[in-house]
């Protein structure tokens, strides 16, 4: 599917939308018109040259607004997530999540199976099931064998509903699709899951909906009470199931948000940085610096001097 999906992204350059948010950093979105039946995700396999778009090309940083799931069956593959470079072998899956910022390696051969899927394909009690956005857990996972046979198998049936376009009428085969596509993830949620420090797992959606607001307003609301209100909880609550689902606090939470976006601002702009401050919520400069200071224990400048 990627060495077919380079070929015909080459051809849609001209028409083929992107985003280029004042940060600076590239957004590419889902490439609808490349999916089988025009269905919100594609699976097929692995290939060189890949890229989501002809402007976007292996070694550049940039960002994906859909779900990418990577089953390699060859390696050592190195890959770029949110400042971590990743080492992927064999029978290892990567989980890019939408809006992380990534980079393929031009060194390595991607050899195995693609998974790409829009938000918003799965309804919200699946997304909350499978943890879809919980950018806490680990992007690289490594499976046993007795789950790598299980997560290939329902991988190569997902595979093989997409493909098969000629069975069921559109609105049945997209439904399918959807229940295959959950049984994937649901065992790639559990291995997520299982794989994260004191494996947590989220109960309810108090904190998918905390998660959601916070991914929407941490540029301009760092107030936990602020996000208590405007959700309906007591500040109690969501202390409650933010722990349990992330063992951090909701100010934690909010704070690594914004670290993080103030990294990626840092790293891949050539923002001044007063200006990548205002872009996450402090619009005096001194108080961005302290605080990201606080958090990494390196100014703006020394952090980004140390990525050029």
């Amino acid at each position: 599917m990627i060495e077919q999906q380079g070929r015909r992204e080459k051809d849609m350059a001209d028409t083929t939308p992107e985003t280029s948010g004042a940060d600076g950093i590239r957004t590419f979105p889902f490439p609808t018109e490349l999916a089988v039946g025009g269905v919100g995700m594609q699976v097929g396999p692995m290939g060189a040259g890949h890229t989501w778009h002809a402007d976007a090309p292996l070694e550049r940083v940039h960002r994906i607004d859909f779900h990418v799931v990577l089953l390699f069956t060859d390696g050592p593959v190195r890959h770029m997530v949110d400042f971590t470079e990743y080492e992927a072998n064999a029978g290892d899956l990567l989980w890019i999540r939408p809006g992380q910022v990534h980079r393929f390696s031009r060194e390595c051969g991607y050899r195995g199976t693609v998974l790409t899927m829009q938000p918003g394909f799965l309804p919200r009690a699946i997304v909350e099931a499978t943890g879809l956005y919980r950018y806490d857990l680990p992007p690289l996972l490594h499976p046993d064998a007795a789950q790598l046979d299980a997560l290939r198998a329902a991988l190569d049936q997902l595979r093989r509903e997409y493909e098969d376009t000629a069975t069921l009428p559109l609105s049945l085969h997209t439904a399918v699709l959807r229940h295959s596509l959950t049984a994937f993830l649901l065992r790639l949620a559990h291995l997520a899951a299982s794989s994260a420090p004191g494996s947590r797992q989220q109960s309810d959606s108090t904190f998918t909906r905390f998660r959601d607001a916070v991914e929407q307003g941490f540029a301009t609301n760092h107030s936990v009470s602020a996000y208590a209100d405007a959700l309906g909880y007591s500040r109690r609550t969501l202390v409650r199931a933010v722990r349990a689902a992330t063992g951090q606090t909701p100010k934690g939470f909010i704070d690594r948000r914004v670290v993080l976006e103030a990294q990626r601002l840092l790293a891949h702009t050539e923002l001044p940085i007063g200006r990548v401050g205002v872009a996450v919520g402090f619009p005096d400069a001194a108080n961005f610096s302290k605080f990201f200071q606080l958090h990494t224990g390196r100014t703006p400048a020394a952090f980004r001097a140390e990525l050029r």
